[in-house]
């Protein structure tokens, strides 16, 4: 049975992608350079550290807080041949002296930030710690980037920050207002939201393969729930073009995607490709924090009919300064008191179109009695 994730036969489940060519622009904005990449551990951290590493920058910093993840791509592209200097940091984005010691000691001039706690169920287990990393932590990236004049900036955002249900999902969305609030002509910093990668940590493909080599069943929340997915080559792809096009107003990228694609579909076709004929596939029930369906594009914003290297350009409400600055401070007393009420009050006047999932209302009831 084929139970390898690179054996697998995409084509007849999602079509075949044009064949896709790295932007011009690209070249000159990483070869001979700088470049930090937060979150290089992770599987798309990693796989953008491999494409950077092929344009010879001059300088290639990875941070990542797992010390294991870290070993791995530090292992492997110092394997490769190059003069490239491989700089490996074990820290945390939302380690303020971490993140400035990096920028000062290297002077990136293009950060790629890809650290996040993106785990849907784990994270209403861990509210606080998803809101340190993914909002005081993208924050802490921006303004020391700003500071060091760093030129670009763009981080890697999420569908699931549309109308969230999960704090994972609202904590990327409330870093994406974050950044829409900075960036100028010396340092542009923009988001690029992205679907399911086939294959990324956490995702249903290597839970599903798995399950396969085990005998089953496969697990599907519902038999109704859909995905938007990109291969991880299409996924690089996307983000080098969103690196290389970005405006100096800062918005949100989104990628073409096809149709979305029923998880009981891609169980089927997975069983399928291995030839586990035995193999079952049983439904589990959505879990908490978990959407039925994806969207890219709010109700309340705007996206350009204008479409470039497979991408769009969303144009998205923004919060004042004081908003912002009173709404963070808030936070963070939340995080000290480890009141979960408090930062849920304060993540939904921030992000109107949170809802918090009944996991999370269920443990502030919990708490008061």
């Amino acid at each position: 049975m084929t139970h390898s994730l690179d054996k697998i036969q995409w084509d007849g489940l999602f079509p075949s992608s044009a064949s896709l060519h790295d932007p011009p622009e690209f070249a000159g904005l990483v070869a001979g350079r700088s470049i930090l990449v937060t979150g290089a551990g992770g599987s798309i951290g990693a796989a953008l550290a491999r494409a950077i590493h092929h344009w010879k920058p001059h300088t290639l910093v990875l941070l990542d807080s797992s010390e294991q993840n870290l070993y791995h791509i530090h292992r492997d592209l110092s394997a490769l041949s190059g003069a490239t200097k491989i700089v490996p940091v074990i820290g945390s984005v939302a380690a303020v002296g971490c993140v400035r010691d990096v920028f000062r000691r290297f002077r990136p001039h293009v950060v790629f930030h890809a650290a996040a706690l993106k785990h849907v169920p784990l994270g209403e287990m861990n509210p606080f710690a998803v809101v340190r990393n993914n909002v005081f932590g993208t924050a802490t990236v921006a303004v020391i980037a700003q500071e060091f004049l760093v030129e670009r900036l763009l981080m890697i955002s999420t569908d699931k920050a549309v109308n969230p249900l999960s704090i994972m999902g609202a904590s990327k969305r409330l870093a994406e207002i974050i950044l829409l609030g900075m960036g100028d002509d010396a340092t542009r910093i923009n988001s690029i939201r992205l679907g399911n990668v086939l294959g990324s940590e956490g995702s249903v493909v290597p839970l599903f393969l798995e399950q396969i080599a085990c005998g089953g069943p496969v697990t599907v929340t519902d038999p109704e729930v859909e995905r938007y997915f990109l291969t991880m080559e299409e996924t690089v792809h996307r983000v080098l073009s969103a690196a290389a096009s970005c405006p100096t107003e800062s918005a949100i990228a989104i990628p073409l995607m096809g149709k979305p694609v029923k998880i009981a579909d891609l169980a089927q076709y997975l069983i399928a490709e291995a030839a586990a004929t035995g193999v079952s596939i049983t439904f589990t029930g959505l879990r908490t924090g978990d959407k039925l369906r994806e969207e890219f594009v709010s109700e309340r914003e705007t996206i350009s009919d204008k479409i470039s290297n497979s991408l769009q350009w969303v144009r998205s409400p923004r919060l004042s300064d004081a908003e912002l600055e009173a709404g963070l401070a808030e936070l963070n007393a939340a995080m000290c008191e480890l009141d979960l009420a408090k930062l849920l009050a304060t993540l939904t006047r921030l992000v109107p179109n949170y809802q918090p999932s009944a996991y999370l209302q269920n443990q502030i009831e919990q708490a008061a009695t």
